[in-house]
């Protein structure tokens, strides 16, 4: 919670106005922001000084990691962030790559599970990842991405948090995660439970322990029409400790995330919050 609430502060404190061509909202902008999680200590990065939804966040993380393209995947394991990117943004509603109702195209998952090589074929990015380090393989190249600028007139929107590279230290596996763009008071906190969680899941699934997950963000702001609500309410509040995340012992690879694992196999202890905050969200 310390980084976090620095980082706020940073931002409000010492922000740039930046104005915001895809949404038409100010944003109060700082560049480069590292962030880090000890997930061996099941430090568990919830947002204390506000009421936040774990679940929803671990929803969309297990979609990309299936590789999901529909905004209707999403919402039928618990996730409606993509409603809204699927079906309101207006650019991709104009967009003849669009398949319809719900469609999201070739953003996040895809990549990742589905990567078009020149010869037609795909790869899977991280399939390849898991296999090796199940054998205790890092080649300095366990990277999945979901950024691939030849493809970003196929998709809905560019991936914000779009790179994780996994690092094996003898038997504790490491995880350095990269975000492009993150809108700090309403993104940040699925964030940071997105790169918390997948540390925590791909060291279950491939037999290793977790150590710490980096997470580095290289613009953070706070949209104009949040700003009110995030110095004068959320930073006036003290923070409480951090919980833990206790996850399903029963998933033990790939195939278990792909196919029969829910929200219901996470679950978190010692929770404690102020009320929640209606943050507005910019489309």
């Amino acid at each position: 919670m310390k980084q976090y609430l620095d980082l706020c502060r940073r931002i409000v404190d010492t922000g740039t106005w930046v104005e915001n061509e895809r949404t038409g909202i100010r944003c109060l902008t700082v560049i480069n922001a590292d962030l880090e999680y000890n997930v061996a200590a099941n430090e568990f990065p919830l947002i204390t000084t506000r009421k936040s939804f774990f679940k929803a966040a671990i929803a969309e993380l297990l979609g990309y990691l299936r590789g999901y393209d529909s905004a209707a995947q999403f919402r039928d394991i618990g996730c409606n962030t993509w409603n809204a990117n699927a079906n309101e943004n207006q650019a991709w509603l104009n967009n003849p790559n669009r398949r319809g109702e719900d469609d999201m195209g070739r953003v996040y998952g895809v990549q990742g599970r589905s990567w078009q090589k020149p010869d037609g074929t795909h790869l899977d990015q991280l399939k390849k990842v898991v296999d090796n380090l199940s054998r205790g393989v890092d080649d300095r190249g366990e990277i999945i991405t979901f950024y691939n600028p030849g493809e970003f007139e196929l998709g809905c929107l560019r991936p914000c948090m779009h790179t994780h590279t996994f690092s094996l230290l003898g038997d504790t596996l490491h995880l350095t995660s990269y975000q492009r763009s993150c809108d700090v008071p309403l993104g940040l906190n699925f964030n940071q439970i997105q790169v918390f969680t997948l540390l925590a899941l791909v060291a279950q699934i491939t037999g290793h322990k977790p150590g710490m997950a980096y997470h580095k963000i290289v613009n953070a702001h706070i949209y104009e029409n949040q700003l009110e609500l995030m110095r004068d309410v959320q930073l006036k509040r003290e923070p409480f400790p951090s919980p833990q995340l206790h996850i399903n012992p029963k998933i033990k690879s790939l195939e278990d995330l792909e196919t029969w694992v829910s929200t219901d196999d996470f679950e978190i202890s010692g929770y404690q919050h102020h009320e929640a905050i209606r943050y507005p969200f910019a489309v």
